[in-house]
């Protein structure tokens, strides 16, 4: 699940479908993605394609729970899908999985990536003509391109951003070796690397990275940085520890993908959150600061919560 950062008033399909990949931070592929109205914290989400009737109940479940718990009014549906016959068999499931919760769906709207349809929401309707659409030239691409924001060509590419980098993760390994393995954590320590880096400082040497990735192994470290951050330096910081991420060996993975994953939620980046709790469960050992993200995630709460409690 992946709460909203901006608002985008959409009043046709070629609205919603130039929206969805600015909401998701990438274009989507056989994909079901939902956008919510009426709550009082709008969030959308997107799944992979269900492609099998378990994992159309499945899905359904895991979209309309949420929905309920937020008490949404309406939901709109994109699905991005080649095969009409495979979206036709994902829409009935959403529609009734959310009719017996009653939650009311607004519309269904498949895309193959060059013409957008209406699906029917009534069981024995046809899906509409294919409408070709390209929102490149779209008003809210060119605001979103104005404003800076990255809009990734696919979640692959997203994904990508986190990706090991061997050299560098062969370089901090390699400085990590000569660090006192059982040494306590420097909080004061920690706290001014993270506060100097995220000021836009260069990012830390091999062995001042390898200081602080065997630093967040202690969740006394994790919670220092977590308490000092918001969600406007939330997001001024993914790039840096997206950064950190790529540069762990396996050993130091775990902890720092999941700094990285909270402050992705915090920044209202869900896409990002869940790539980066990929790569943590690459990691070993496990860290528990994942598991807390991903039910924050799973149950689309918004970050205010996050405010709350720092209050």
């Amino acid at each position: 699940m992946t709460k909203t950062t901006a608002t985008l008033t959409a009043r046709s399909p070629e609205d919603v479908l130039a929206a969805v990949p600015l909401v998701l931070g990438f274009v989507p592929e056989e994909s079901v993605v939902m956008l919510t109205f009426g709550a009082e914290h709008p969030f959308h989400a997107r799944l992979d394609l269900p492609r099998n009737a378990r994992e159309r109940r499945t899905a359904a479940e895991a979209l309309v729970d949420p929905a309920v718990r937020h008490r949404v009014r309406r939901v709109l549906f994109v699905l991005y899908a080649v095969d009409a016959a495979l979206a036709r068999s994902c829409a009935r499931a959403l529609v009734r999985a959310f009719a017996r919760r009653g939650v009311g769906v607004v519309d269904v709207l498949r895309s193959d990536g060059r013409c957008w349809f209406v699906v029917p929401l009534d069981p024995t309707g046809s899906e509409s003509a294919g409408t070709a659409y390209d929102v490149t030239g779209h008003l809210f691409t060119a605001q979103s391109v104005a404003a800076g924001r990255v809009t990734r060509s696919s979640r692959d590419e997203l994904a990508a951003s986190v990706a090991p980098d061997p050299t560098a993760s062969a370089a901090v390994a390699a400085a990590a070796r000569a660090l006192e393995q059982d040494a306590s954590p420097d909080l004061a320590w920690v706290r001014a690397t993270v506060d100097r880096w995220g000021a836009g400082v260069d990012p830390p040497d091999p062995a001042t990275a390898a200081r602080l990735l065997a630093a967040l192994r202690d969740p006394a470290a994790r919670d220092a940085v977590l308490d000092a951050v918001d969600r406007e330096t939330a997001d001024q910081r993914l790039p840096l520890w997206s950064l950190m991420v790529r540069a762990a060996p396996r050993d130091l993975l775990a902890p720092v993908a999941s700094v990285l994953a909270f402050h992705a939620w915090l920044a209202g980046d869900g896409a990002l959150a869940w790539c980066a709790l990929e790569r943590a469960a690459d990691g070993e050992p496990s860290c528990s600061l994942a598991d807390v993200v991903a039910e924050a995630l799973e149950q689309a709460l918004p970050p205010s919560l996050w405010h709350r409690r720092r209050a």
